[in-house]
């Protein structure tokens, strides 16, 4: 389509020059546009045709939006403006970011680090807490709506604040439209009930557990199990899930995502100090240089990250251990011994656990009365001399929670201490007295994600294949992974080992995600007449048009809008394809 032909099918508004469109959604359509009076550029969000005709949520539009304008936080994306009632369109006009959504960064790293996940879930929380203040519930929160910029700062900001609220007549809702994403819901707002700052405290929950498992809590075949599974409260503990979350944050997650909203954190302002107060125990009380280093490099960041969090759980858990908080240290061993299964230090620090005194006063007590408390198991397998037996127990042991008991969101499994990724020691019941040990497991079933999606795995050395999304047996133990994306240039080759563990007796299949690094696009445009100037805005490219410029690549590809100026000339508008790794020409287009 001709620049002329696209521009004739824009939205024309008074104050704003609509000048592409960015992207659309179930409420409203998002385009790049210019402020006409001020002269900046900015996003433009209009309301769907459908939705804005309803008479009832138009009353409430303007005065909605205008209480959204309000809202000024370094985490929260700006409103400038919103339609006025004598427009036809409806609309909010906000800053124009150029960061990328939180969601895109999911689908290219996988599951993030629990503390790069707790940092970025901060800066959210702050963002809500202000909202929440000026009586601004958000009601729609997810990865779509969470905007990082990483250029020199890393800066988190969440946008569509009030938009479902805004949209919530009865005349839109009487159509049976579910407004807000299901599995990012809380109950209450399913219902219809009460909506007030706690249902946020459980949308950010339900962002946390996807980017520190890899996968949402609530999952369905369809969005009508969705929501029967966030009303029943049915999904499994993180640190199930996912070992390395650990016993710490799983816990958080749960009170977060606990089905009443008085169980829940009262605000996410509790929420955040939960978070803040487990990182600082951690060590990792710098969030910019965090952030900013993750993002630079992921995969350079998840090896630093996996050396730092070992020490410093081993050396809180020894602290636990001391101090005789036997389920604090177990808690801090069990995530340690995630990354680190085989570390001499941490099966020697176990074993001073096992063999103190406390355990034995504690097993004693436990034992004279365990009808009536928790079950605790005590399975090491641990990296003895070859010939030896591996020792494997399992007993009753009352203990008390370093952390305040969260109800969870389903019947949770007896607490395991010390759990190796490929051990785990079953419970046993009154009426099973003889010890049970896990039976090996020789595969486990391992379900892959790519980015970009067009890439070919060779697993150790074998014929490439198309394992998007797609589930493979392979063995337990290590392999090597390499991934191209054949007939394209726009990325380097992966190389990567990862040890396939086995099953802890979930029957979830193992996550390996391989995110390959886009080479930069280069663009110009030597047709252009002498002295021409090359701009287009949106990936930041301004100058003469004869040179290359480089752009940094997230995706494959890329739509851009560029404007070529040549002295005497009236200005050139083409919308062109940017590819990753490849040069590509501006057209100098006949007037």
């Amino acid at each position: 389509m001709s620049s002329l032909s696209e521009s004739s099918t824009l939205p024309q508004l008074t104050k704003y020059e609509i000048v592409e469109e960015l992207g659309h959604g179930g409420m409203a359509t998002v385009y790049k546009a210019r402020d006409v009076r001020l002269g900046r550029e900015v996003a433009v969000k209009i309301i769907h045709k459908h939705l804005r005709e309803n008479r009832e949520m138009a009353a409430r539009f303007e005065a909605e939006a205008r209480t959204v304008a309000k809202l000024r936080h370094p985490n929260i994306v700006e409103v400038y403006d919103v339609s006025s009632e004598d427009e036809p369109d409806k609309y909010i006009v906000v800053q124009l970011s150029r960061g990328m959504t939180l969601r895109r960064l999911l689908g290219r790293v996988g599951e993030i680090p629990a503390e790069i996940a707790a940092l970025i879930g901060i800066e959210l929380g702050q963002a809500l807490a202000h909202a929440h203040a000026a009586g601004v519930i958000h009601r729609d929160l997810k990865p779509e709506n969470v905007l990082i910029e990483t250029d020199e700062e890393v800066k988190v900001q969440l946008t569509d604040f009030g938009i479902a609220k805004i949209l919530d007549a009865q005349g839109v809702t009487s159509t049976g439209q579910v407004l807000g994403s299901p599995a990012h819901m809380a109950p209450e707002q399913i219902d219809g009930g009460d909506v007030d700052a706690r249902a946020d405290v459980f949308g950010l929950g339900v962002l946390l557990y996807e980017c520190m498992v890899g996968h949402l809590p609530f999952e369905g075949k369809n969005p009508a199990q969705v929501l029967r599974r966030v009303l029943d409260g049915s999904y499994a503990p993180a640190e199930r899930e996912r070992p390395s979350v650990g016993e710490r944050w799983g816990r958080m997650l749960a009170r977060a995502l606990a089905k009443e909203a008085t169980d829940r954190f009262a605000s996410a302002e509790e929420l955040t100090h939960a978070m803040r107060a487990e990182l600082e125990s951690l060590g990792f009380t710098d969030s910019a240089t965090e952030l900013r280093a993750f993002f630079a490099d992921p995969d350079a960041y998840r090896g630093v990250h996996r050396e730092r969090i070992v020490a410093a759980l081993t050396r809180r858990g020894e602290q636990a251990r001391r101090a005789r908080d036997l389920h604090g240290a177990a808690a801090d061993f069990n995530r340690a011994l995630a990354y680190a299964p085989r570390d001499p230090m941490l099966i020697r620090l176990i074993g001073r656990l096992r063999r103190g005194r406390a355990t034995r006063r504690a097993l004693g007590v436990v034992l004279a009365g365990s009808a009536a408390v928790g079950l605790v198991a005590f399975g090491v397998k641990l990296a003895l001399p070859r010939g030896s037996k591996p020792v494997t127990s399992a007993a009753t042991l009352e203990v008390r929670p370093a952390l305040p008991v969260v109800p969870s969101a389903e019947p949770r499994p007896a607490s395991s201490a010390f759990v190796t990724p490929s051990a785990v020691a079953a419970p046993r019941t009154t009426s099973d007295r003889s010890p049970r040990h896990a039976e090996p497991v020789s595969q486990r079933e391992v379900t892959f994600n790519i980015f970009p999606k067009g890439a070919s795995v060779s697993i150790d050395d074998g014929p490439p294949e198309q394992l998007f999304m797609k589930t493979k047996r392979l063995s337990v133990g290590p392999h090597m992974f390499r991934a191209t994306v054949p007939n394209s240039k726009c990325c380097d080759p992966l190389e990567r080992a990862e040890e396939i563990k086995a099953d802890d007796g979930s029957g979830t299949a193992q996550r390996v995600s391989l995110s390959l690094s886009f080479r930069d696009a280069e663009i110009s445009a030597p047709g252009a007449p002498a002295g021409a100037q090359l701009r287009c805005p949106l990936v930041r490219v301004a100058g003469p048009a004869s040179e290359r410029f480089s752009v940094k690549m997230t995706e494959p590809q890329e739509d851009v809008s560029c404007d070529l100026e040549a002295p005497g000339v009236s200005t050139r508008q083409s919308s062109i394809t940017l590819k990753a790794g490849e040069l590509i020409f501006v057209p100098w287009s006949a007037p």
